[in-house]
């Protein structure tokens, strides 16, 4: 059985250096400062996960061998370069494109690439998803809010133009919740992966349905990771409150339901989940045609998600799916046959 893992991390050893700088910073965003005492501070827990973040070559590709993994596709993890000044960001942006562009080519069976870009820098992010296509690489990133703001903004418009004109699709993956919202997930580790992330991704995945924007941009492709962040589950009530407040007038209403949207935009993958029921669910709700195989190497236990993906209780038609043929399908050409 082929297996395309496709939230698999990577950062350069630039942007790790960059990071530490901005988290020295006095205005450094709060929830950025608890990663930076949490996930990125240099401990000795941390060590062998920083240096298999750093290591997308020969040694990335034996671990891959020894889990069961055919092809990983590659994405700068979060917070990427959405911590930085524009031009800052801009820049390291695009020699991590060219860093993990290389890495494609000397192992094109076994690697692909999501580019990264700059969203505070829309003009430029959206010339980079240009790039991004002559690259090589099959789509792009992007960590959730940039400085507290989402891409439903008129300003990131150029971004999704860019998008429906190469045909590339955005892993919208998450972070720690924005400045505005996350003062209540500081206490109890909140912030972080078990609750706060899918929070935030969840949220500005709404933001994008609710705002128009698939209405303005209907060819654009999303991924949502970790079983959708949730929504899945939400549909029928997101759809059922949304008509009652179009009723009374506190939206405005949609060409589709918000549920539509969701299914006609959206792919899923199971990223860190390696629950049958939360599996069967989404299957239930979207089809197994709208969701993908990822590990999350190296923060989650990529060994196991091969397990899971082994014993779940699938068809093998639904199987076959999730394993290979919906990226196959999702990223086209730029994955070898």
């Amino acid at each position: 059985m082929k297996r395309i893992a496709i939230e698999e991390a990577f950062v350069t050893a630039e942007i790790a250096a960059e990071w530490k700088k901005a988290l020295a910073r006095p205005d450094v965003e709060p929830g950025f400062a608890k990663m930076g005492e949490s996930i990125l501070a240099e401990t000795p827990g941390n060590a062998l996960l920083h240096s298999r973040l750093l290591d997308i070559g020969k040694g990335r590709i034996a671990h891959m061998d020894e889990v069961g993994i055919d092809m990983q596709v590659l994405s700068l993890t979060s917070p990427g370069v959405q911590v930085f000044a524009p031009d800052l960001a801009t820049r390291l942006a695009a020699e991590a494109n060219d860093i993990l562009a290389a890495a494609v080519r000397a192992a094109p069976s076994r690697l692909a690439g999501l580019g990264a870009i700059a969203p505070q820098a829309p003009a430029a992010a959206a010339r980079e998803i240009d790039r991004i296509k002559t690259l090589g690489l099959c789509g792009l990133i992007v960590n959730s809010h940039t400085f507290g703001e989402y891409l439903d903004a008129a300003r990131y418009f150029p971004i999704f133009e860019a998008m429906e004109a190469t045909g590339l699709p955005m892993y919208l993956h998450p972070r720690e919740p924005a400045p505005s919202l996350v003062t209540p997930f500081l206490d109890y580790g909140l912030y972080f992966a078990g609750w706060g992330f899918a929070v935030e991704t969840g949220l500005h995945a709404m933001r994008l349905i609710m705002s128009g924007t698939f209405a303005r941009y209907p060819k654009l492709k999303i991924i949502l990771g970790h079983m959708g962040e949730g929504i899945p589950f939400w549909l029928q009530r997101i759809d059922n409150r949304y008509l009652l407040q179009v009723k009374i007038g506190a939206v405005t209403k949609l060409p589709r339901l918000p549920s539509e949207y969701f299914l006609d935009n959206f792919v899923i993958t199971t990223a860190g989940v390696t629950s049958m029921p939360a599996l069967r669910l989404s299957i239930d709700v979207l089809g197994a045609d709208r969701i993908l195989f990822a590990a999350d190497y190296p923060y989650e236990d990529d060994a196991e998600a091969v397990r899971f993906l082994k014993g779940a209780a699938l068809t093998q038609q639904e199987r076959n799916l999730i394993s290979h043929q919906n990226a196959e399908r999702l990223f086209g050409k730029s994955l070898p046959e």
